[in-house]
């Protein structure tokens, strides 16, 4: 278990501290919701983990079969919706791989970027689109 602490500053900000490393984070509302979008949102917070999931797993496979990634990247986009409640509509992610990957090192890279826990963990109403380019 893994214990994070979040303090509310006021005016829409929080500060959060991951308690095994003493990391830590700030957060804003957004400005489309009454904040001054100074710092991520929560839910920024949630692409932002999605896309750094998949690198991450994707990394993990990429380590235990001797597979060059490095320089591989992720931009990640979240829409919101608000109906019927506002939430996260859809989490768009791109992850640039090099394109010197094999057709089997990309096929176990793409599969490990599917499974990862952030994206396996979402609500099945967020519509996730993953793409890979390789470049």
């Amino acid at each position: 278990m893994v214990k994070m602490s979040a303090v509310y500053q006021g005016k829409l900000h929080c500060a959060v501290e991951h308690e095994p490393s003493g990391a830590k984070i700030e957060t804003d509302a957004p400005k489309d919701n009454e904040g001054l979008g100074e710092q991520f949102s929560p839910t920024d917070l949630v692409g932002a983990a999605l896309a750094t999931c998949i690198l991450t797993t994707m990394a993990i496979v990429a380590k235990r079969n001797n597979i060059a990634m490095e320089g591989a990247h992720a931009e990640a986009e979240k829409e919101m919706v608000t109906t019927p409640t506002r939430r996260i509509g859809a989490l768009r992610v791109k992850v640039h791989m090099p394109a010197a990957l094999s057709p089997e090192d990309r096929r176990k890279l793409e599969a490990a970027g599917h499974q990862c826990p952030v994206h396996r963990s979402l609500h099945p109403d967020v519509k996730i689109d993953l793409q890979f380019v390789y470049e």
